[in-house]
């Protein structure tokens, strides 16, 4: 069973940064592609960002620039760096991988961003 927990939510100004942190359970990071989602309130839950196993990472086209995911094989956590913030990435951001034919999320780390 994989567990995967998301950390380092908070509130910040708009242009401020943050850092998210996805901490799995046992050794997936080498061997699947991860995810970062978000969930603004009431609307769809959008996907965000992922690191493949190479390395090759993709963002959605509202993050590109100012985010960055990353991973720590050996700590298998994956990061999420979130720079020039605005009000619209207000979210409780999600963590996902996929092993064969199961999906894993963490429970979520809510991001405030005040104008």
């Amino acid at each position: 069973q994989v567990q995967l927990v998301e950390s380092g939510g908070g509130l910040v100004q708009a242009g401020g940064s943050l850092r998210l942190s996805c901490a799995a359970s046992g050794n997936i990071l080498s061997i699947t592609t991860m995810r970062w989602y978000r969930q603004p309130l009431g609307q769809q839950r959008e996907w965000v960002a992922l690191i493949t196993t190479g390395g090759t990472t993709n963002y959605a086209a509202s993050v590109k620039g100012r985010f960055t995911i990353s991973r720590d094989n050996p700590n298998n956590t994956v990061y999420l760096r979130m720079a020039s913030l605005k009000p619209e990435d207000t979210a409780v951001y999600y963590c996902n991988a996929h092993l064969g034919p199961d999906t894993y999320w963490g429970q979520g780390t809510q991001v405030t961003v005040s104008s």
